[in-house]
């Protein structure tokens, strides 16, 4: 009995239900959704495909929905010029928005 489970991501040249039942009949165990391409009404209709294709090869196939995590970035910088920050010096970061110099930063 085989332990490993094998997971394809769904993509473009995946995408069809012929194509998703080609990857099922080859071993697919688990399709993955990556969800920080697309929209979730694209997704609930890759998940109906996925479903109907595993349903006709009477195989179960789970779906491992990839969520986005929280994307932290920081905001401006004065004349978008990196900053050099000094040892031992204070440097804030804050969610304040500002233009971000050599003492403070706005971040998302």
């Amino acid at each position: 009995m085989r332990r490993t489970k094998i997971v394809a991501t769904l993509g473009p040249a995946s995408d069809s239900e012929a194509s998703i039942r080609r990857l099922i009949d080859a071993g697919l165990d688990v399709a993955r959704l990556n969800f920080s391409h697309g929209t979730h009404a694209e997704h609930a209709e890759r998940i109906t495909r996925v479903r109907a294709a595993a349903e006709a090869a009477g195989k179960p196939v789970g779906i491992l929905l990839d969520l986005q995590g929280p994307k932290i970035r920081t905001g401006a910088l004065k004349d978008d010029m990196p900053v050099l920050l000094q040892n031992g010096a204070s440097f804030t970061i804050t969610t304040e928005p500002l233009v971000g110099d050599a003492r403070r930063v706005s971040t998302t």
